[in-house]
């Protein structure tokens, strides 16, 4: 059994500076969790608690059904990945992989079977008598990886092992932890700043903030239903658009709907745009009442924001004038960087757009995807 179970950990430093606050996890056996977050944010702290590498303040830490604090990191049964390899320079890929076993006094004929299949795993074999300076990052990564396989610990935890490759070696060694991990069948924690990693490749998400987790959730539902604005905002690329606005209620038909524009902006026109909240949305958010000609928040995320034809004559809602004042060709996509009323807004669409910058055109924001929060406290109102 590799559960771990967080209970109100803390760590504080001398001071009074508090590095994590009540951070309450349980994570499964077998499961791969990601502790994402912007930097300082507290998600290493809390990894190096459970390593055993910083004391904790208060709170318990168990792994299985035992008490872990007072235990040193060599006896928790666990091996750490560093964003920085961590090898010796002088030894081979072999001999770096061997050398937590050799200082276990493990026999030798096991030491080279363990190393050998966890080289084959790793696609390793073919290096095995190399220096880590004869290799790529991503190479000496994968010795990283390998040197905690071959102890088969009960957990692995990796802190940010992919930050210092480059784009195309992280995404191709994004899959191959992912791969590792349903091969293992050993509880992976896995701290990265990297919101494209923590979404392709967790079970669920620990989203941190300033020490405090803000949602745990699986990556879709944490998309779908964030439950503040910070986590909307933190996860997806381009980000969620936040605008500025405020929530009416039409007196005859009893609607809500969402008003914004007539900034204080040069390209502004006095316009004002409405968005009808569907009534099945409004439904789900009996709190909106409380909200009715209040300043909110309203979200929206790029792909929600569209300019195609088809979806400009259909709608009956969100309809917005904007003018272009970038697009940047992405390939398969086209983001479009527009201003409306002095709000800007970003908007994912088919590379076949014809918008270009400078260009006036109109967009519709779909009102089933989007979401609403509470300008003081940033909770979320509506998803």
């Amino acid at each position: 059994m590799a559960s771990l179970s967080l209970r109100g950990i803390y760590k504080k430093y001398p001071g009074g500076q508090v590095a994590v606050s009540n951070v309450n996890v349980e994570i499964k056996d077998k499961e791969f969790i990601i502790l994402v977050g912007p930097s300082g944010c507290g998600k290493s702290t809390t990894l190096r608690m459970i390593a055993g590498l910083e004391e904790i303040t208060e709170g318990e830490l168990y792994i299985g059904d035992r008490l872990v604090n007072d235990i040193a990191p060599k006896d928790r049964d666990i091996a750490m990945v560093f964003q920085n390899y961590a090898l010796y320079p002088h030894m081979t890929v072999f001999e770096n992989m061997a050398f937590g076993l050799k200082l276990r006094k493990v026999p030798k004929e096991e030491i080279a079977r363990k190393v050998e299949e966890a080289a084959r795993i790793l696609d390793l074999t073919h290096l095995l008598e190399r220096k880590p300076k004869a290799m790529s990052g991503g190479q000496r990564q994968r010795v990283a990886l390998g040197r905690c396989i071959v102890r088969q610990p009960q957990v692995f935890l990796l802190d940010e092992p992919l930050s210092n490759l480059d784009a195309k070696l992280r995404a191709q060694m994004r899959t191959e932890i992912s791969k590792l991990h349903k091969k293992l069948g050993t509880t992976f924690i896995y701290v990265t700043h990297d919101q494209t990693e923590a979404m392709t490749m967790g079970d669920r998400i620990v989203v941190m903030k300033d020490g405090f987790v803000q949602q745990i959730d699986t990556p879709q539902n944490l998309y779908l239903y964030p439950t503040n604005k910070f986590v909307a905002g933190f996860l997806g690329s381009p980000q969620m658009n936040m605008i500025d606005a405020v929530l009416r209620q039409d007196p005859t038909n009893l609607l809500y709907y969402v008003e914004f524009g007539s900034a204080d902006s040069k390209l502004s026109k006095g316009v004002k745009y409405t968005i009808v909240v569907p009534p099945e949305k409004a439904q789900n958010a009996p709190q909106l009442a409380s909200y009715v000609n209040k300043e909110i928040i309203l979200g929206i995320r790029p792909e929600s924001i569209h300019d195609e034809p088809m979806y400009l004559q259909n709608a009956t809602t969100g309809v917005v004038d904007c003018e272009v004042e970038l697009t940047e060709m992405m390939g398969a996509e086209t983001y479009l960087y527009l201003n409306c009323e002095g709000v800007s807004l970003t908007s994912r669409v088919a590379p076949t757009t014809t918008a270009r910058t400078g260009d006036t055109i109109k967009v519709v924001m779909d009102p089933y995807k989007i979401h609403l929060f509470d300008k003081e406290t940033e909770v979320t109102i509506m998803n």
